[in-house]
């Protein structure tokens, strides 16, 4: 089962395959996990993803899941939420197309389409990673996606990416829009707390004492928002 955007027509199964494109493909580094490519297509830059499973499950299938119908599925799932996050006017890449392959009556396997945020780095690797504004910037997406609600179940350093002045989200697989959004809500202390351990890990050239005070910049602009 194929769900395309209305705005791209051609597009068929096959550019669910990074061997269709050849050298047109190029694997993702951060954040790829072997399971994502860089496409160069006839109408622009793509991100091709295919999903895998991680931890326990992973030892039983990489790639499968349990079909329960395809509104269901993680790719039609992400494809309909990135949709409705770009008529809110948030910063998402645009869904492109989201594919959804049966295997017998009970699994799945999945891969999405989007466009590539051109000029898009991700937070760790910005060249000016220890500005007081790019931090300020990112903690004022970051409210602005909660405000709407969106629970992001992946808040980490390589799901922010940063193209000049503007900062965007990626990644949102499991991801949820909830109804309320009050500020005491725990999952917006968990997205916080899962994105402030993985600024920790991942940017180890800035000292601990300089992470800190650039997080609550961060901080400060999420409260801004």
């Amino acid at each position: 089962m194929l769900l395309v955007s209305p705005e791209y027509e051609g597009v068929t199964e096959s550019w669910f395959s990074p061997e269709f494109w050849g050298e047109c493909a190029e694997p993702v580094g951060a954040g790829g996990r072997g399971s994502a490519w860089f496409i160069r297509s006839p109408g622009g830059q793509l991100v091709l993803r295919h999903y895998r499973r991680g931890g326990f499950a992973a030892r039983f299938s990489r790639r499968r899941y349990l079909f329960t119908g395809y509104s269901r599925t993680r790719s039609f799932l992400e494809f309909d939420l990135l949709s409705v996050l770009l008529d809110r006017g948030l910063p998402v890449p645009k869904p492109v197309g989201a594919l959804v392959s049966r295997h017998g009556a009970l699994t799945y396997e999945a891969a999405l389409l989007i466009e590539r945020i051109t000029d898009g780095v991700p937070m760790p690797e910005h060249a000016f990673l220890e500005s007081d504004a790019l931090w300020r910037r990112v903690g004022m997406t970051i409210g602005l996606f909660h405000r709407e609600g969106l629970d992001h179940v992946d808040m980490n350093c390589d799901n922010v990416l940063v193209a000049g002045e503007k900062v965007y989200l990626i990644d949102f697989d499991r991801c949820r829009l909830h109804s309320e959004a009050r500020e005491d809500a725990g999952w917006k202390g968990d997205n916080l707390r899962r994105l402030h351990r993985s600024v920790n890990k991942r940017i180890q050239s800035l000292s601990a004492q300089r992470r800190d005070e650039l997080w609550q910049v961060l901080m400060a602009g999420y409260y801004e928002c």
